[in-house]
């Protein structure tokens, strides 16, 4: 390989994974992940039956439908909050609610392993925020955020010609501009 050698163009893989990363740093993934594992320890334990030899252990219990329930919901806020960022607070705060209620419904909740899960990423689906978009360099020509030329005022403001910066269309009587005082006559 020289010097001269074009750079090799990336693989499928490496676009994929590229593409992954900006996925998954656009939305609360790790919380969403953390939620949607915390339900499965609650919605299976109830159900689970330990073999130890040719001793079988059932861990079924009267609350077996509210733990699967609780799971059910859990693992559906998980994927809620990757395909859909804008519920994240609903989302983490009833995360944070239904891991607290597995607590005693579903044999504390999951034997504390699902609890833990979902409280953690209730709590994350809560405090993540978006990424700032990343500021323009000093070099750039960008045209202002609301799309209006340079030196333009924005939609709906008047720059006025005033001298104490009073627009043209002030109509609530307070400015020396327009021959008012301040008062508003009534005839």
């Amino acid at each position: 390989m020289s010097a001269e050698t074009p750079a090799a163009h990336p693989g499928q893989f490496t676009y994929r994974r590229q593409q992954f990363r900006a996925w998954r740093g656009a939305r609360p993934f790790w919380a969403g992940l953390f939620v949607l594992l915390g339900g499965f320890p609650i919605m299976y334990f109830p159900y689970a039956h330990l073999q130890i030899g040719h001793l079988t252990l059932a861990m079924a219990t009267t609350a077996g439908a509210g733990s699967l329930i609780i799971g059910v919901l859990l693992v559906v806020l998980g994927v809620s909050l990757w395909f859909q960022k804008h519920v994240r607070t609903f989302a983490g705060v009833a995360a944070i609610l239904l891991a607290l209620v597995s607590l005693p419904v579903s044999n504390f909740g999951g034997f504390v392993m699902g609890f833990l899960l979902a409280l953690i990423g209730g709590a994350m689906a809560v405090s993540w925020a978006p990424g700032v978009p990343p500021q323009p360099q000093p070099g750039q020509d960008t045209p202002p955020a609301g799309g209006e030329a340079p030196g333009e005022a924005p939609y709906g403001f008047d720059q006025g010609t005033a001298a104490d910066g009073a627009g043209q269309n002030d109509l609530s009587g307070t400015s020396p501009a327009n021959g008012a005082n301040g008062r508003h006559s009534a005839g």
